[in-house]
């Protein structure tokens, strides 16, 4: 993978151009390729499994099936038109992004790699993500100048590259505050962790925090110096790739609000501890145990105990034993320096390699086993490696090949050693080894992430990095790879998700017509073949559990219930694996799967007495490691019942689908960034690409997947100015009438007529589908080769018609030539020729080419200059006339001469006088004027300001209002989300119940098992006491078992009979009890199912609610607004209105003005003589002054008037100012508490300023969603109704079974007594029993009294026939002791008691010879009776046998006592559980009632709760009516918030005594129903018993028929003694009358008990029909519940939309944010204008001041004049004609003096007007602004909200599924206990199957020696 480039130091970084971008002359060379825009195609190539480009010949690529011909070179290929793809043009080669491309194929996408690879460019954008194409050499990419590049650049700004992903990455972080994560996958060997270190170290070296301690490594070097350790422990050499990761990785790098590193933590995924014990030829181990081999480490051999030689150690090394890439001396430096800077102490780095020695150590022990004895028993000779093991673990070497030869086992209550062979033994340490090597490494990544995790640093956000491996098809695919591939197919799901999400949204942005489609649906049905109950996780975890399972099994248990189940469940094919046993179809491709050795690699056991020993050993980290690992405790520890298994009872699959879980929750609350590494080669070879792998990649990454997706959608996106500047030329015309850019392009794809499907206009791009640009391109050259046609037509024949001149002229030209040269020839001899040739150079004619150039350039430079001095001459000119005519008037003047001169100068002077003064009082009266317009424009100045301050004033009244207005809504939407809020907590409560109820009653149910299986073992250790017994009753009876062989056989048959009727009647009602438990189970389910749809359909009906509310307050706020609007359009209108009047009176002031000034102009009478007109002029001089000073008091009056009008408006307004000041400090005041008091409810604001934006943007959407809503919400009522009605039918039936209940216990009760009475008849039976026995013992007595030799032997067999029915029937009365007591072992049992019935059928068939044989010795002792001699000594043999048989019939009736004593312990038993239970009764009613009482309590807790919101509301509107201060509110919201606090801490104290209450009640209820199930299990067993007893009696009844026929037989043989046996006979037959009435009697009991059976089967039926009718009602149910869960996915849907939605919100929001950042920048510009228009009026101000001084200088120009027409009035006509031009020029003066004065106050005026409309319309715009702004913020208020919201809903989802997951895992180790005790109990079943069979062997050794007896006394009797 690329790497750093090594530097000397002090050089530059090379140069990374040209592998960052191609050069010119590539992409000249590239737009030079031959391309045929119709015609070029691509075609698989079968040799290199890739492409190759041809040209079509024939056939239609847009028809799938049709054929085409595709030439390349000279051959011809015929395929598919599917299979051939077109390619892209020229400007498409090398595309930096793939989805740019036109024409979206595999080929295409594969030549675009293939291309910019080979030209060294290993970055390719693909979409959202980058594909980085492992180089297998170091390119300059990674350097601190590429750094530079990409620091603070978007990522179209630069280049594709890894960087530009990662700034992309920090840059959103930093802007959106958000978590974001880098995604990075690929196949192994494609450079993810290279690529992982190059993001890190790129974030280390940009964000670094540049803190650090003094002695103390900096943060970012502990993030770097992660690597080291993690390569080293976790990274291995493969066949591909050297240093391969075998884990996943996913490291979080955390940053503060600065954007600086502040932490880092990883967490890992997957390590194949599979490496550690096997390895591949061409493969190596970790590369640690190499590290240490490589002595950089002095002392590290010596304390690990290491040789020299890495051979002398076999896990290590069956492959390669070293990689020429890797330098194992200098990575264990690297590594020890590592652990150095992560604060590793030296005792921990040394345990770190001790136990890594240990396990290096531990493969020599597996070799050290030897096999001892016929067993083959484990045992070590040599302990070398053993004692090096046990040093370095810290445990004790002797116990440690004890425990691993003969682990300890615990066997019910006690332990026992389990001998092991030497493959178990060699097992065992092996997983002993892979245990302790994952669990260091666990523990060093702990240790890593608490030395990176900086507590004192505050982290913001974070940026996760995940390096996990891509999805992998090998040819031999295991437990590994689908791990793997499960993960892949989850992140792929995650990744089509989010890529086409954000390629939606802004098709919406940009106004698209689209329907939003969710391609994360493509995955989700083999995401569910995986994870849903009964899937394949599922059954995997399952067989994991079950001992006996094997891999057979579990391949059949998955194709049983998978295949045809599932769709993506599939029979494997048998290339390239022939043995594989399913297959997976997953997005990528087909996958079989071997699930050889998949059970052992999940489970992967560990040896619990090992494991105990190295948790108590001394080596440190051993012990930290298995610190989670329950051992093998000798004693149970005190907080057992509490305990939980971690790690230990944990499988393989489950943790790692536990870390997945939460992997994927944490990317779903991130940004995620992608990238793919692909493997170009498998030689490592720089630039060569492998097709087939490439593509292979490409299909497994989801690059093609991504670019389908792309397909599906508009891919090619332009900008319109691109768009325009790009395809102008198709419709240049129309382009240039076009109103905007979008229209230009619309008429542009009109005129070529693209097909309206292939492309959409947006608001600022046109978007094209896939292939669309292809035609555009081939268009637009279509149009340039006409353009440039008729170009070059042109340009040829402008060329060919210069030609033709240009010979043309040549051809005139030669014509000339050859004529002037005939003539020179011809001339050359003229003699006047000759002199014009000497004469013609000295001619000035012959240079006027020069004398034209000299007189040219003086032309241009007099005509550049004539303008100037035309210029200057009209200045002289003028200067000259003047001059002139003064000169005229004082020649003039002077012929006039005479006296009359010094009059008019006399004259002159006074006038000049009167002039000056009349001058002095029009310069004070102008200098007044000035003054009063200077305090005119001051004063309007102070008014604008005051305006100004008063419109701020109103302005921030205006904003306090809103805030005071804003502040309201946020009261009411905070009391609404307190509403809410209460809502969800009360859900949430009844959520936390309902759980609380299921932990419990599965707690109970725990419970309940633990003591059957306590009571299972009791049973077991009791029926094992029992066995004991009847082996020893066995061996007793042997010796009588001959004579009862017969009778026992039919009573046995028939006794089989019953009791396989009676075993199958218990089966099936204890399957119909499951059945009734599982459809009990479901109903519940079902129930909470139904219950929590209703909580989530009111929850939607909440929101729908509030959501309606909002619009109305927002449709509310907007008619205030408008009102307000109105109001101030009123205002505005009188200011108008105010300010004409103003105008008009100032217009009037200046008519007065003007009327003034034509009085002063008034024409006056010439009068012939001076001293008249002089008069006439002062008189109206006179008149002028009196006028002009009426005219300045009435403006003095009317200005002074005017003064004090706006000096009351100013004092007025002062006062205002004041008291606004006062309001304004005081509300300041408030605002500053009320800030500080709503500080945390800002975000509530911004929230709900983004709920109200969403609301305005989308408001046609919320009412179709909400009419869609309220459907849904109609539909949803009616189906709660429904379930409402099914619930009460539920309920009802609940109740008919309740009652049923109470008539079982009554028939239960009726049962007791019936058993009480059967007690008694029992009794009365054994008293019968009893009499019998003595009466048959005294008649034996007197029979031997009586008989001789043959009636001894008649008596001797009489007693033995007694004493074989007496152990028959204590055998049977054990053997029924032992079944009934088994009773709860049936299932468990059936198999040994079919094997033991298989041996009794053996034995009775044994019987039935022995029988025959006893015959036949009977006949023969018939035959022989009458020899007296031998029947006296065969009297004395069978004296003595009876001597004998009485003993024993001593030792029968013994234990026939101890037996009916333990039958009274029963019937105490019995009689102590009827207590119980009538206890539990009661307490169970006393519960109930308690119940009763506590819902009644929390009845009155919510009545006093609703009245408290009542009143809560209540005060909530008084204090709106009211308007109260924000403060005020605040303290009120926090008192009722403490109240809310207080009332929920007693609601939740009610609730919890209510369930208290309940869990009393249910306990009670199991407790009650396992009383009944005990009584109704002994009732069963004394049935039995009393049935055995009456078949003991029947026996006892037919031995004693049998014994009287013998003894009629002997009294027919013995005539003798006749007489004296008769009265015997008489005795015995009133016996017998006995025995038979007592027959008759247990006659009527069988009918009485058969009757009560009927009456049994008949509630059983009954039950049965009502199971029945249960089963279809929840069948129904279930079928409801599928409806309802369609539902769900359906409002699902919705709620994806909504996110949707909310994240288009959010674009907008930001469109929203730049649209007032535009605003502000024109702000900023309108100020400038403002700025400008102010200087513009203070330049006409300054213009006017000149024009004063002008007139100035025009009034001195008058004096001057009329000192000249005073010196100059000579004469009359003179002075007449003067007069009259000093009028009229006074006249003009006045005039102009008024004109100028007009166009002063015009001047002022129109400053003034424009000014304030300027003014106002800027703070009109500013006010739009702020109220844009502000709605702007609320609206991104409420977004926020309801993001939160929504990121709280998915916590709390998150939070029940961890309670869901916990649940889970305590009901997997349960079920892991239980199967253990169930192993154990088997366990016993054989050794007590062992134990019968030794019984069975004594047993027919006892028959033998029986079998030789008879023959030796055949022998004696033939003898």
């Amino acid at each position: 993978m690329p790497g750093h480039i090594k530097l000397v130091k002090g050089a530059v970084d090379p140069d990374p151009t040209e592998f960052l971008v191609p050069s010119m002359e590539v992409k000249r060379a590239d737009q030079a390729k031959v391309y045929d825009a119709k015609k070029s195609v691509w075609i698989p190539d079968e040799k290199t499994h890739g492409y190759k480009e041809g040209l079509i010949e024939s056939g239609d690529l847009e028809d799938p099936a049709s054929k085409c011909v595709v030439a390349v070179g000279h051959e011809k290929f015929t395929l598919k038109a599917a299979q051939v793809g077109k390619v892209n043009p020229p400007k498409f080669e090398k595309c930096e992004d793939m989805v740019n491309l036109t024409f979206l194929n595999d080929a295409s996408v594969f030549w675009n790699l293939k291309t910019r690879y080979q030209a060294k460019l290993i970055h390719t954008y693909s979409g959202l993500f980058v594909v980085v194409v492992n180089p297998y050499k170091r390119y300059p990419l990674y350097t601190h100048r590429v750094c530079k590049i990409y620091l603070g650049k978007r990522r179209n700004e630069a280049p594709p590259h890894l960087w530009a992903i990662a700034e992309g990455a920090y840059r959103n972080m930093l802007m959106n505050t958000k978590n974001n994560a880098m995604l990075i996958t690929g196949e192994s060997g494609a450079g993810k962790t290279e690529n992982t270190k190059k993001v890190i170290s790129y974030f280390a070296t940009v964000c670094s925090s540049g803190k650090r301690k003094e002695g103390e490594a900096s943060l970012e070097d502990k993030i770097v110096q992660t690597n080291p350790v993690l390569e080293a422990w976790g990274n291995a050499k493969t066949v591909r790739n050297d240093n391969s990761s075998r884990f996943g990785k996913f490291i979080r790098i955390h940053f503060n609000a600065a954007g600086k590193l502040s932490g880092a933590d990883m967490v890992v995924y997957l390590l194949e501890k599979s490496r550690l014990t096997y390895q591949q030829p061409l493969e190596r181990c970790y590369h640690a145990f190499y590290n240490l081999m490589s002595d950089q480490v002095p002392d590290l051999k010596e304390k690990c105990l290491l040789s020299d030689n890495i051979l002398d150690y076999w896990f290590v090394s069956q492959g390669k034993l070293t990689v020429p890439s890797i330098d194992d001396k200098e990575d264990m430096q690297f590594a020890d320096e590592a652990f150095d800077i992560l604060g590793f102490t030296v005792e921990e780095k040394y345990n770190v390699f001790k136990c890594t020695a240990a396990l290096m150590h531990m493969g020599n022990l597996t070799k050290d086993f030897v096999p001892v004895g016929k067993e083959e028993q484990a045992e070590i000779k040599d302990d070398t490696n053993a004692q090096k093991v046990a040093e370095l673990c810290g445990i004790d070497c002797e116990w440690m090949l004890t425990y691993f030869c003969k682990p300890k086992l615990k066997v019910g209550t006690e332990w026992v050693q389990k001998g092991s062979s030497c493959t178990g033994a060699a097992s065992s340490v092996s997983g002993i080894a892979r245990g302790i090597y994952e669990r260091s490494f666990r523990l060093v990544v702990e240790k890593c992430n608490e030395t990176l995790c900086d507590p004192t640093m505050k982290k913001v956000s974070y940026i996760g990095v995940l390096d996990i491996a891509g999805f992998e098809i090998f040819d031999y695919n295991g437990f590994e790879q689908i791990c793997i591939n499960y993960v892949n197919e989850k992140l792929q799901q995650f990744f089509n998700q989010h890529m086409f999400t954000l390629e939606q949204e802004e098709y919406v942005r940009e106004g698209l017509d689209w329907a939003n489609v969710d391609f994360g649906m493509d995955l989700q049905k083999c995401i569910d073949m995986f994870e849903k109950p009964m899937a394949l996780l599922a059954i995997f975890e399952e067989e994991s559990l079950f001992p006996k399972a094997t891999d057979k099994t579990f391949a059949d248990k998955l194709m049983s219930n998978l295949l045809g189940k599932w769709s993506q469940f599939a029979k494997p094919n048998p290339r390239p694996d022939p043995d594989a046993h399913f297959a997976v179809i997953h997005y990528a491709a087909t996958v079989s799967y071997n699930l050889t050795g998949w059970l052992e690699k999940n489970k992967d056991p560990l040896n619990d007495t090992i494991v105990e020993m190295i948790k108590n050993g001394s080596n440190e980290l051993m012990v930290a490691s298995f610190a989670d690992h329950p051992g093998q405790p000798l004693e149970a520890p005190k907080d057992a019942p509490d305990r939980k298994k971690k790690g230990g009872g944990k499988t393989v699959s489950s943790y790692f689908k536990g870390q997945l879980d939460d992997l994927m929750t944490t990317l779903y609350k991130t940004e995620p960034h992608f990238i793919r590494c692909v493997v170009p080669n498998t030689h490592k070879q720089p630039g060569g690409v492998e097709s087939d792998l490439v593509m292979h990649q490409y299909q497994c990454n989801g690059v093609l997947a991504g670019i389908a997706i792309c397909r599906a959608g508009f891919p090619n996106k332009m900008l319109y100015p691109e768009f325009k500047a790009r395809y102008n030329i198709l419709g240049a015309s129309l382009v240039a009438k076009a109103k905007n850019d979008k229209a230009a392009a619309g008429a542009v794809l009109d005129i070529i007529k693209l097909p309206v499907e292939k492309f959409r206009l947006g608001h600022t791009k046109v978007f094209f589908r896939a292939g669309t640009l292809g035609v555009m391109e081939e268009t637009r050259e279509d149009k340039i080769g006409s353009v440039l046609s008729w170009l070059q037509s042109g340009a040829r024949g402008k060329a060919s018609r210069m030609q033709f001149k240009k010979l043309q002229d040549q051809k005139l030209a030669l014509y000339a030539c050859q004529r002037a040269i005939r003539n020179y020839f011809t001339a050359k001899t003229w003699l006047w020729m000759q002199i014009w040739l000497a004469i013609k150079p000295n001619l000035k004619c012959t240079q006027f080419g020069k004398f034209k150039k000299e007189y040219e350039d003086k032309i241009a430079l007099a005509e550049a200059n004539i303008d100037g001095a035309l210029d200057a001459r009209s200045k002289v000119q003028a200067v000259y006339d003047g001059l002139a005519g003064q000169k005229n008037e004082l020649s003039l003047a002077l012929k006039s001469g005479g006296s009359a001169v010094q009059d008019i100068i006399d004259k002159t002077t006074r006038i000049e006088g009167q002039a000056a003064d009349v001058q002095g009082e029009l310069a004070g009266v102008v200098n007044r004027i000035k003054g009063e317009k200077a305090q005119k424009v001051a004063l309007e100045g102070q008014i604008g300001k005051i305006n100004a301050t008063v419109a701020q004033l109103e302005g921030e009244v205006g904003v306090q209002e809103g805030v005071l207005a804003s502040a309201e809504q946020d009261r009411a939407d905070k009391d609404d989300q307190i509403k809410t809020l209460k809502d969800e907590i009360a859900h949430q409560s009844d959520m936390i119940t309902k759980l609380g109820k299921e932990k419990r009653s599965v707690g109970d149910g725990r419970q309940k098992t633990e003591e059957d299986i306590q009571a299972a073992e009791d049973k077991c250790n009791h029926l094992s006491r029992v066995k004991g017994k009847l082996e020893q009753a066995l061996d007793e009876s042997e010796d009588a078992l001959e004579r009862e062989k017969k009778v026992k056989g039919d009573v046995e048959k028939a006794k089989r009979k019953i009791e396989g009727d009676l075993k199958l009647t218990q089966e099936a009602v204890s399957d119909l009890e499951r059945v009734k438990a599982e459809l009990s189970g479901t109903v519940a389910r079902k129930e909470k199912e139904g219950s929590a749809l209703g909580a989530k359909i009111d929850d939607e009906a909440t929101l729908a609610s509030k959501y309606s509310k909002q619009a109305k307050e927002l449709l509310a706020r907007l008619e205030e607004l408008d009102e307000e609007l109105v109001i101030e359009r009123g205002a505005r209108a009188k200011a108008e209105k105010s300010r004409t009047m103003l105008k008009k009176d100032i217009e009037d002031i200046a008519s007065r003005l003007e009327e003034a000034g034509s009085n002063t102009s008034t024409q006056v009478e010439l009068n012939k003589k001076r001293e008249a007109e002089l008069a006439r002029i002062k008189a109206e001089l006179e008149e002028l002054n009196i006028a002009q000073e009426g005219t300045c008091a009435a403006l003095r009056m009317k200005h002074n008037n005017t003064m004090g009008d706006l000096g009351e408006q100013i004092d007025n307004l002062n006062s205002n100012k004041v008291k606004s000041e006062k309001d304004k400090a005081g509300l300041e005041l408030d605002l500053r508490d009320a800030r500080l008091d709503l500080e945390d409810a800002v975000k509530g604001k911004a929230e709900l300023d983004k709920t109200g934006k969403l609301l305005q943007g989308s408001i046609v959407d919320s009412n179709t969603r909400l009419d869609e809503m309220a459907r849904a919400l109609n539909e949803a009522e009616s189906t709660k109704k429904r379930l409402q009605v099914e619930n009460q039918d539920l309920n009802r039936q609940i109740e008919e079974l309740e009652a049923a209940i109470a008539n079982m216990n009554k028939g239960k009760i009726s049962v007791t007594t019936q058993l009480e009475d059967t007690k008694a008849l029992a009794d009365a039976e054994a008293k019968d029993r009893a009499a019998l026995l003595t009466k048959f013992k005294m008649m034996s007595t007197d029979l031997e009294n009586l008989r001789e030799k043959l009636e001894n032997e008649a008596m001797r067999k009489s007693d033995a026939l007694k004493a074989l029915s007496k152990a028959q029937a204590e055998i049977q009365l054990w053997k029924s002791r032992y079944e009934t007591e088994g009773m709860g072992r049936i299932e468990e049992l059936e198999g040994a008691r079919a094997k033991l019935q298989a041996k009794i059928v053996e034995n009775e068939e044994l019987v039935d010879v022995l029988q025959t044989k006893v015959a036949n010795a009977e006949k023969s002792k018939g035959r022989l009776g009458t020899d007296l001699d031998d029947i006296s000594m065969e009297y004395e043999r069978v004296h003595a046998a009876a001597l004998i048989t009485e003993k024993r019939a001593k030792n029968f009736d013994k234990v026939l006592g101890e037996w009916l004593s333990k039958a009274s312990d029963v019937t105490a038993e019995v009689a102590a559980s009827q207590d119980e239970g009538r206890n539990y009764s009661s307490e169970l009613f006393r519960l109930k009632a308690a119940q009763d009482e506590a819902v009644e309590q929390l009845d009155i807790v919510k009545r006093e709760n609703k009245n408290l919101a009542d009143e809560i509301k209540d005060l909530l509107d008084q204090l709106g009516e009211g308007g109260r201060s924000i403060h005020d509110l605040d303290k009120q919201r926090r008192r009722l918030e403490q109240e809310k606090e207080e009332l929920q801490a007693a609601l939740e104290e009610a609730e919890a005594t209510l369930e208290m209450e309940e869990n009393k009640v249910l306990r009670a209820q199991l407790e009650l129903a396992q009383v009944r199930q005990e009584i109704d299990r002994r009732v069963a067993e004394k049935e039995d018993e009393f049935n055995n007893t009456r078949k003991n009696h029947a026996r006892a009844m037919d031995s004693l028929g049998a014994s009287i026929e013998t003894e009629q037989r002997a009294k027919g043989e013995g005539l003798r003694v006749k007489k004296q046996l008769e009265g015997e006979i008489n005795e015995l037959e009133i016996g017998l009358d006995h025995a038979n009435k007592a027959n008759s009697e247990g006659l009527k009991s069988i009918k009485r008990y058969q009757g009560q059976l009927r009456e049994t089967i008949q509630l059983f039926e009954d039950e049965a029909r009502a199971r029945a009718q249960i089963s279809e009602q929840v069948g129904i149910s279930e079928r409801k519940a599928a409806a309802l869960s369609g539902e769900v996915e359906e409002s699902k849907a919705l709620l994806d939309g909504a996110s949707r939605a909310q994240r288009q919100l959010q674009g907008d929001i930001a469109d929203s944010r730049g649209a007032v950042n535009n605003m502000q920048t024109i702000n900023g510009r309108d100020m400038t204008s403002k700025r400008q228009l102010e200087s513009s009026i203070h330049t006409m101000q300054a213009e006017v001041d000149g024009m004063l001084l002008a007139a100035k200088n025009a009034e001195e120009k008058s004096k001057k004049a009329m000192v000249d027409a005073a010196r100059l009035a000579d004469e009359l006509r003179a002075e007449q004609d003067h007069a009259t031009s000093l009028a009229a020029a006074r006249n003009s003066l006045s005039n102009q003096l008024g004109e100028l004065e007009g166009r002063l106050a015009d001047a002022e005026n129109a400053a003034l007007k424009g000014g304030k409309a300027s003014m106002a319309k800027m703070e009109m715009k500013i006010r739009e602004l702020e109220a844009e702004l502000a709605s702007t913020q609320s609206r991104t208020g409420e977004a926020a909200k309801a993001l939160q919201r929504g990121e709280r809903k998915a916590k709390e989802l998150a939070f029940a599924q961890g309670e869901d997951r916990k649940n889970q895992d305590k009901m997997s180790d349960l079920a892991a206990k239980l199967q253990g005790k169930i192993k154990t109990y088997k366990q016993q079943i054989e050794e007590a199957e062992e134990i019968a069979a030794l019984n069975l062997a004594k047993f027919r050794k006892a028959q033998q020696d029986l079998e030789e007896t008879e023959e030796r006394a055949k022998l004696a009797m033939v003898l």
